[in-house]
């Protein structure tokens, strides 16, 4: 339709000759304040006197569509991270949006009004800083190039790559810094400002700026002490990097999240005055309360009649959101190039083959004495031991697969042919429990139970496959033959029954920690009981061995193939962090009776976050990984063992060793923390980047374009790749750089760039890469920028962050930084070089940062480097101090001020009587020497501490 084709009566919004801009305009300005104000939740209802359509946000595809039925589930987005190939992601990418765009048109939606939306809830960017993270498996990577390059390519698979219409609107998510579960909606993330900007922020930056992505979603979380959903942040770094690309981001809110605000948070005093906090600050979707959007209405107007917000703040989230809307083509049918895909595409051919080609991209072999790829020959019969030994699982953002082959099943299928013969062993035990009271079995059958660590089991009925699950009622059935619930029913845990025999236990059911008793009137069980008296003891009646039937099967084959890991609805999902990074102890101990007699056996961990295996490096000839790959995760990990595909995988975050002390799981500072492979000390069990390949491939003739760079120039770097072995395989090329004489704590090395290749044998093949100064650059907290330090620093090629196979020495020239200038102007507390025991917490509930101690009863130090005193005669710091608690006492609170080793000065703190009453306490200073030093601030006590000067006068008489 063209402007020439409209005709009076049609709205100019219909006109697609008009500008994205003229048509939000004019649409905008048709809708009632009613219809704009229902816009701001997540069901949006349809407009029918303008012919507007319901709309909805947010469907889930992380790796395939969730959520909508079956579809192809590629594997997890930790699984995808592992390739690091961006084609590849890319083209899963293609084929999600492909399938979510048939569904919304051909599947009606779950619940609510309107299609399913095209809006995507993908793909997550948080940085994988702590391997015990509940939802490990939804991000990429621990390092934030790694991560802003695969998401990237993810995106843009996901929009296509029409000029003006969208395939779908991929939307990042969490932001910002969401990397723990464990009370996750009242935590806060202490982000100094070189781990904000160095990390956290550097995965969100590339994608936005980019234009690949169209929103991001607000995390549950709090970041230094403000809830995410109000953070400054959204305005200041998200939409700034934003407004480049000519397009607006459309921020939706975490399910609940601006309730939140209120309870569990208790920022705000009600929900009116939090939702308009929330909106001003750059939400422009409520996504809260499911479909009861009339309470999230009703509290936005109350916010517009007490005046919290006005309709500018509701007009200009409305206006993204339309923005969006015509962007994927809801007004123009009939121009939309993704309209007609029909529902053939969903698992298709073709993505069959893709999801095939991602899972063996992902596996990773971890450790290859030789023992791999396995020839038919040598190998004619193989064991396929462990709970996933020819079973494969949904997680909480999969679909529903539309079929699944397992590791057994794909390689009896392989080896058939060849007259080869595979057995397979779950190893799990078959039991019976045995009312003591009653006599009667459970359920009045057997069970087959299998631990998934921390003492937690699944019973899976024999005989139907069937999980017993705990009723809203306490009864307890067999019903279910996969676990993918939001509260997971099927976990239990079978504990010692005190003072009782060796084989009595008592049945505690995990997600209401009451146990099964039996009812005396009818012999019923049910779990009721919330203490061990009441609890029925039952007697455990091994029936079948399931380590000896493992012992049994290794013993007769040629080779072991044990297949261990989670189950990603159990210990470590969104909401339940793990509590450790070992494997389940029986587990573990199924893995060393296989090995005592099949040498040559072979670990395969199948998992959504690293273990930490030791025992099976040391002993075991072959190690891999690979993360649940989905639908097609059978074949793909045959075909990497039988040498038909080569691992194609690499690492995408440190595997630690089990004795390797972590830091706390809340402890967000990596630099000071030493998380990640930037700042780890300990040699890892198995290093960033790391993965073997199948060919042989060498390292030759690292180049420079120069030994000298300017600190705003580029430097490029070549080095060439042979495969000299006999092999087709892949290779990830990984470029590191370090300072080697940094006046800062810089990283042990930094990912710089990264690029993978196939190489046929013999084919040698130059790669050629390009450096900007943004590679070399950290946050100086003495200026608030990026800087590029001038000095020498370390261009390295690498298989992995423990693998380095060449290197080259780079000076950058330039200026040498001036020490930081601290008299006569103000410097925030928390733009420290060093620090212990700080917390950074907000300064005012609508924007800047403080410090405050983490234990008041020890002394908090933030050491500023370099700083500049000459003239420094009177210290003022920006102070606030709650009142304390009753019982509590006073005590005294006090910041001192010290130049190396001399005390300069101390301020005590008055009590100003709340976190956010702030006031200037000043002290004049003694024996202050002109010059750069080492300045550190002492604080003690329950304070806040915002900001501080020097003056180089005495305060007036």
């Amino acid at each position: 339709m063209t402007s020439a084709s409209v005709s009076a009566a049609t709205p100019l919004f219909r006109d697609s000759a008009l500008t994205l801009h003229e048509r939000v305009d004019d649409l905008l300005e048709r809708l009632t304040l009613d219809e704009r104000l229902a816009m701001l939740h997540q069901y949006v209802p349809a407009v029918p006197r303008l012919g507007i359509a319901a709309f909805r946000t947010g469907t889930e595809a992380l790796h395939g569509v969730a959520g909508l039925g079956k579809a192809t589930v590629f594997p997890q987005a930790v699984g995808l991270g592992a390739t690091w190939d961006e084609e590849l992601v890319h083209a899963v990418g293609e084929a999600v949006s492909a399938e979510l765009r048939a569904l919304h048109r051909h599947r009606p939606a779950p619940t609510g009004p309107g299609p399913n939306g095209l809006q995507v809830w993908s793909p997550v960017v948080n940085l994988l800083r702590d391997p015990r993270w509940g939802r490990n498996e939804e991000g990429y990577s621990e390092d934030p190039l790694h991560t802003s390059r695969v998401a990237t390519a993810y995106c843009r698979g996901l929009t296509g790559d029409h000029p003006a219409y969208l395939r779908t609107a991929p939307v990042l998510k969490h932001f910002l810094a969401n990397n723990n579960e464990t009370d996750r909606s009242i935590t806060s993330s202490s982000l100094r400002p070189r781990v904000l900007h160095e990390y956290d922020l550097a995965a969100f930056r590339p994608v936005i700026a980019s234009g690949a992505a169209t929103g991001a979603m607000a995390a549950y979380n709090l970041v230094n002490g403000r809830p995410c959903h109000v953070s400054p942040l959204l305005e200041r770094e998200l939409r700034a990097w934003a407004r480049p690309t000519g397009h607006e981001l459309f921020v939706v809110s975490d399910e609940g999240a601006p309730t939140n605000l209120v309870t569990p948070e208790h920022y705000f005093d009600d929900h009116a005055e939090g939702h308009a906090a929330a909106l001003k600050a750059g939400i422009d979707n409520f996504t809260d309360l499911r479909e009861d959007s009339a309470t999230v209405i009703g509290r936005l107007r109350e916010a517009l009649e007490r005046g919290l917000i006005d309709e500018q703040d509701v007009d200009r989230a409305v206006r993204r959101q339309l923005q969006l809307r015509f962007r994927l083509g809801e007004f123009d049918p009939d121009l939309d190039p993704y309209a007609g895909i029909g529902p053939e595409v969903v698992d298709c051919p073709e993505h069959r083959a893709l999801a095939r080609r991602a899972a063996a991209e992902s596996v990773v072999l971890l450790k290859n004495d030789g023992l791999l790829p396995l020839a038919p020959a040598r190998a004619a019969r193989i064991a396929v031991i462990g709970p996933h030994a020819d079973a494969l699982y949904e997680d909480w953002y999969s679909g529903t697969l539309p079929y699944q082959v397992g590791i057994a099943t794909a390689l009896r299928a392989a080896l058939a042919p060849l007259g080869g013969e595979v057995v397979c062993v779950p190893g799990a035990d078959r039991i019976a429990l045995r009312s003591r009271a009653t006599g009667d079995p459970l359920g009045k059958s057997a069970f087959d139970v299998q631990e998934w660590g921390d003492g937690v089991v699944t019973l899976c009925e024999v005989g139907t496959g069937r999980y017993l699950r705990c009723c809203d009622d306490g009864s307890l059935v067999a019903e279910r033959t996969s676990l993918k619930n939001w509260f997971v029913d099927e976990t239990f845990r079978l504990e010692p029954a005190p003072d009782d025999e060796d084989d009595v236990v008592v049945l505690r059911h995990v997600r209401t920690g009451r146990y099964a008793a039996v009812d005396p009137a009818d012999g019923s069980v049910h779990v009721t009981a919330d203490g061990l008296t009441a609890a029925e003891r039952w007697q455990r009646e091994l029936l079948h061995d399931g380590t000896a039937e493992a012992r049994a099967a290794a013993a007769s084959a040629d080779a072991a193939i044990v297949v261990l890991g989670n189950h990603p609805m159990i210990n470590g999902r969104e909401t339940e962090d793990r509590t450790g990074i070992t494997l389940p102890e029986p587990q573990e101990a199924l893995l060393r009776t296989v090995a005592a007699v099949r040498p040559e056996t072979a670990l395969v961990v199948m998992s959504s976050y690293p273990y930490a295996v030791d025992w099976a490096d040391t002993h075991l000839p072959a190690v891999l990984w690979t993360s649940h790959g989905g639908q097609e995760t059978g074949p793909a990990l045959a075909a990497v063992l039988l040498g038909e595909a080569d691992p194609g995988g690499r690492l995408p975050q440190t595997w630690y060793r089990g004795d390797d002390e972590l830091p706390d799981l809340l402890d967000y500072d990596i630099i000071k923390s030493g998380w990640t492979y930037q700042y780890h000390h300990a040699a890892p069990l198995y290093p960033f980047g790391h993965g073997l390949s199948y060919a042989d491939v060498t390292y030759r003739d690292l180049r420079l374009s120069a030994h000298t760079m300017a600190q705003d120039g580029t430097l490029d770097v070549s080095v060439t790749t042979v495969n000299s072995g006999s092999r087709p395989g892949s290779e990830v090329v990984q470029l590191y750089v370090r300072p080697r004489h940094a006046r800062y704590q810089a990283p042990r090395l930094r990912l710089a760039d990264f690029r993978k290749v196939r190489l046929e044998p013999g084919e040698r093949r130059r790669l050629d890469f390009r450096l900007t100064a943004e590679q070399f650059a950290h946050w100086d907290v003495g200026t608030g920028t990026f800087t590029v330090d001038p000095g020498d620093y370390d261009v390295l090629v690498a298989r992995s962050a423990g693998d380095v196979v060449a290197g080259a020495g780079l000076r950058v020239t330039g200026p040498p930084p001036v020490p930081r200038t601290v008299v006569g102007r103000r410097t925030r507390a928390c733009d420290f070089d060093d620090h212990t025991r700080a917390v950074l917490v907000d300064a005012t509930r609508a924007a800047g940062d403080a410090v405050t101690p983490f234990d008041p009863s020890r002394p908090t130090t933030l050491l500023f480097r370099s700083a500049d005193l000459t003239g420094a005669v009177r210290f003022a710091a920006e102070v606030a101090r709650e009142k304390e608690a009753e019982g509590e006492g006073e005590g005294e609170a006090s910041v001192e001020v010290r130049a190396g080793e001399r005390s300069l000065g101390r301020i005590v703190v008055p009590v100003t009587g709340d976190r956010y009453a702030w006031t200037e306490a000043a002290a004049e200073l003694s024996g202050v020497e002109p010059g750069p030093h080492d300045l550190t601030l002492i604080l003690r006590g329950r304070l806040r501490l915002a900001a501080f000067n020097f003056h180089s006068s005495p305060a007036d008489d």
